[in-house]
């Protein structure tokens, strides 16, 4: 390949490390961080380019998009139910708290007989406000107003319902809200006030359908309720009617009847017994107003001094109205004489007083033998009837035997009746009021659209990007199987490696490399430094510099080492032998018509074919005519006599050789030189084929010394060495010295 001029971006790159790493860290990566960034560097624009895509895409597809509004509605959904009725037997008591409860719920809330309902209460197949909000055109539509002027078919609304149930359950979300009972029913579509209908109708179509399930539940247990119901009535009224002919035929008329604690009829008290009770009553009364009176007659006591005298009120006033007379006689008597005829009048009237008092007494005597026959006679006649009714006491007590059986009977029908009426008038209404599912929140008209919303589409969009970005860089980072820094060198190829060049950016010319202050000065004579430690008597008298393939650096690296070389104070000869491509006159401006092909071919003066430079102790030897076969030219022996004619004149000898891959050339040259150095293009050839270029090398038993790697991107010189660590710390040589 003809180079017109030095390049060292073509041959050396930039932005490389002016130090090569040392030993001990040529087998290590750099950090996983670090990696990840010299990727992202590497790939930016493509990194940039997709993600700039993807959110343009993102913005055009938002601002497409029809606005949505999302209405809310917020309902509550209990563990556990509220007890109007306790109906034991229809639920299990842990119902409640069964772990897949609420999942239940949820499953049910997003359920397709749900959408159902609320498609069937509000119409939704015949509206086409509903179907346009959801985006689909009623005109032309394959299954809706498809026969818009006549009645509709069965299977037409049936299409038209599947449809509305199958955009409900699209548009609708079920939200429950973590770490609470309470759950989100939220609804989406292009009519706000179609949302918050919509919305509404699917919490009511809940809690309805929670309800129907709940009467569903007992429609079984309500028909066996009634079957039973049916047979209980006509046996408690064939009980009853048995009880009530049995107590007519026996008399028994019952007057007070009591519940026990069992809940059985006990009758306290009959006609018959009543009556008994009251009549023994009247004896006992009759018999102690017989004893009293008896005891009144038989004591009649002195003077009339009983106690009906005592207490009849006519004696005590003519008592008082005697001591009144004789109180007044004793006081004439205190006077006058005995037969003071008004003291004679006082003595009548006390003589006649006391006839009266006597007469009474005498007249309330009698009265206690007339009322003492009568008391008498009363007893008797009451003695006698509860005498009969003690005999019908005890026929009724015989009779109340096959009375209490009737009565214990109905009295279990009757209870087994009640029972499962109160069960049947239960189930009838369970679920009615005792729903465990209230509407918090209704939902009411969204003011503001849901969707689309430009901040999150854009930053999805922007995630996508990064995510596309990266499956992108993933997948040229596979593709690029190239060395991109200097800890890879020793690691993928197991070659020690001598240094690195940086990728200088914009032009470079001669003067770069002339600078003995300069990037690539430095980086250059670190690899001289490098390889004065390959052999045991410093740097190679004789190596030669090769590659995998052309423009990875190695004649411009040729030249370098020989400059650097020549600075030390060496005598340094660099040869040209790639005569398929020579570059080395370019390099030094001076014209190619002889060099080494002359010298291969038969010229026995070599001397004369070497050029003196401007460069201090450095000459050179160009490549000559390019010859018809480079490959038969380097097969003689010639090439090593050169070599070692030359280290009679030349402290080292610098060959450029050709690239080794598809050339036999290198391989070669190889036995004329004491060993090789290997360059490398950073993101160049791909590792497996400069492996299977040092595979050729050790094929021959060439000797290597080491790899350089060239054209080292700034970005990679985070390895850790710092191709700028020289004068002025990574600056030019002008750059240093104005700094300073």
């Amino acid at each position: 390949m003809l180079k017109s001029s030095f390049n060292p971006t073509n041959a050396a790159g930039g932005g490389g490390l002016a130090e090569a790493a040392p030993a001990g860290a040529q087998g290590m990566a750099p950090p996983l961080l670090l990696q990840y960034w010299q990727v992202i560097l590497r790939w930016k624009w493509v990194i940039i380019g997709i993600v700039l895509s993807v959110v343009a895409a993102g913005l055009v597809a938002t601002m497409l998009m029809t606005p949505q509004y999302t209405a809310t509605s917020r309902i509550e959904i209990s563990r556990e139910q509220k007890k109007v009725t306790n109906v034991e037997g229809l639920e299990s008591s842990d119902v409640g708290r069964d772990l897949e409860f609420y999942q239940t719920q949820y499953s049910l809330l997003s359920a397709r007989s749900l959408a159902e309902r609320v498609a069937r209460t509000l119409k939704l197949a015949s509206n086409r406000a509903f179907f346009e909000a959801h985006g689909v055109e009623p005109t032309g539509s394959s299954f809706f107003f498809s026969t818009p002027d006549g009645p509709l078919t069965r299977q037409e609304s049936e299409r038209r319902e599947k449809a509305a149930v199958d955009l409900l359950l699209r548009s609708v979300a079920i939200t429950p809200i973590r770490g609470s009972a309470l759950v989100d029913i939220n609804y989406t579509s292009a009519s706000p006030a179609l949302s918050a209908q919509i919305a509404n109708a699917w919490t009511q179509q809940f809690v309805a359908a929670s309800a129907d399930r709940r009467f569903a539940a007992t429609a079984d247990a309500r028909k066996y309720l009634e079957t039973r119901l049916g047979a209980l009535r006509t046996r408690l009224e064939a009980s009853e009617r048995e009880l009530v002919n049995y107590a007519t035929n026996k008399g028994i008329i019952a007057l007070g009847q009591s519940k026990d604690p069992s809940g059985k009829t006990e009758v306290n008290r009959t006609l018959v017994s009543n009556d008994l009770e009251a009549l023994n009553d009247a004896l006992t009364k009759a018999t102690a107003e017989r004893v009293l009176v008896e005891s009144r007659a038989k004591n009649t006591g002195g003077g009339g001094a009983t106690s009906e005298a005592l207490g009849n009120l006519a004696i005590a006033s003519l008592r008082q109205k005697r001591a009144e007379i004789a109180a007044e006689y004793s006081k004439l008597m205190v006077q006058y004489e005995p037969g003071y005829p008004a003291a004679r009048a006082l003595e009548e009237q006390i003589r006649t007083l006391d006839r009266s008092i006597a007469s009474e007494v005498s007249r309330v005597q009698q009265s206690r033998g007339s009322e003492y026959a009568g008391a008498v006679a009363r007893e008797n006649a009451l003695t006698q009837q509860v005498e009969a009714l003690k005999g019908r006491m005890n026929q009724q007590q015989r009779d109340s035997i096959q009375y209490n059986i009737y009565q214990r009977e109905a009295d279990t029908n009757r209870e087994l009746y009640d029972g499962l009426l109160q069960r049947y008038k239960e189930i009838g209404i369970a679920g009615v009021g005792a729903s465990n599912i209230a509407v918090v929140d209704h939902a009411e008209v969204p003011e503001r659209p849901s969707s689309p919303r430009l901040v999150l589409n854009l930053a999805l969009a922007f995630l996508v990007g990064i995510g596309l970005a990266g499956v992108a860089t993933f997948a040229l980072e596979q593709i690029d199987e190239g060395l991109r820094d200097p800890g890879q060198v020793n690691r993928l190829l197991n070659t020690p490696l001598l240094g690195s060049v940086p990728d200088l950016e914009g032009d470079t010319s001669l003067a770069a490399l002339a600078d003995a202050k300069s990037v690539l000065s430095e980086a250059y004579l670190s690899i001289r430094s490098n390889l004065a430690f390959s052999t045991d008597h410093g740097v190679p008298k004789a190596f030669m510099v090769t590659s995998t393939r052309p423009g990875e650096g190695k004649s411009t690296t040729s030249f370098a080492l020989a400059t650097v070389l020549g600075r030390t104070g060496k005598r340094v000869l660099i040869v040209d032998a790639d005569m398929r491509s020579p570059s080395l006159h370019a390099f030094l401006g001076v014209e190619n018509k002889r060099g080494l092909s002359n010298f291969l071919a038969g010229d026995p003066d070599w001397q004369k074919l070497v050029t003196e430079t401007t460069s201090k102790g450095l000459s050179a030897m160009t490549a000559g005519p390019s010859p018809p076969s480079a490959a038969e030219l380097l097969s003689s022996d010639r090439m090593s006599t050169l070599i070692e004619q030359a280290l009679g004149h030349f402290d080292h000898v610098v060959v450029d050789s050709p690239p080794i891959l598809g050339l036999a050339d290198a391989p070669l040259l190889a036995r004329a030189v004491e060993g090789c150095i290997f360059v490398v293009e950073a993101e160049g050839v791909a590792v497996r084929g400069v492996k299977m270029s040092l595979e050729r090398l050790n094929s021959v038993h060439a000797h290597l010394f080491g790899a350089i790697l060239t054209k080292l991107k700034r970005r990679q010189s985070g390895y850790g060495y710092g191709y700028g660590y020289g004068y002025g710390y990574g600056e030019s040589g002008d750059e240093a010295d104005q700094a300073r």
